[in-house]
């Protein structure tokens, strides 16, 4: 079953009646899905078209493995302590919503999270109190649309499910329900 089909068909009648909400529009759901990766120290120190090179990979195995274009950041100002200047471009992001954040959501349940390296379960802390989970990859070739032999250079980069619970509580109760594997 798609994972939007299980929402609608098995999650928000498990939540009303788990939680007790009146209304299936007060059942709290995914808003959208962030990556977010920086690679300034992947870049600094680098001269010529190097850096270039480095960031266009980057952005590249990103763009794969988010489905959609990554949109690329810049520095808002130096920082000389980090070898930064200002416009120097520093990191990649890339906010799924829709049909998109679903079926990323259902590569990362069922795909990505069990291939990646001593993974045990996602922890409760990554939880915060608004409700939003935040997990992150070392390795971004957990994720079968990059093949390790062709990339350059391994970066980790930082995943955060946005949802419209009020307290972590809500939150991790529809996590859990969604199949993400939550360890106690």
């Amino acid at each position: 079953m798609r994972l939007k089909e299980k929402f609608i068909k098995e999650v928000i009648p498990a939540m009303r009646e788990r939680l007790g909400y009146k209304s299936n529009m007060a059942v709290p759901k995914i808003e959208k899905v962030v990556l977010n990766t920086g690679f300034g120290r992947l870049v600094v120190g680098k001269t010529g078209d190097e850096p270039q090179k480095i960031v266009e990979a980057i952005v590249g195995d990103l763009t794969l493995i988010a489905g959609q274009k990554v949109m690329a950041t810049k520095a808002k100002k130096a920082i000389s302590a980090f070898k930064t200047r200002q416009g120097m471009l520093i990191g990649a992001c890339c906010t799924l919503r829709g049909q998109r954040m679903y079926d990323f959501l259902e590569r990362l349940i069922n795909i990505a999270l069990p291939r990646s390296r001593d993974f045990q379960g996602i922890d409760e802390k990554s939880i915060d109190q608004r409700g939003n989970l935040t997990v992150a990859f070392k390795e971004h070739i957990a994720f079968p649309e990059i093949a390790p032999e062709k990339t350059r250079s391994i970066f980790g980069f930082e995943i955060t499910i946005v949802t419209t619970a009020k307290n972590k509580k809500e939150s991790l109760e529809l996590l859990k329900l969604m199949g993400f594997p939550i360890k106690h």
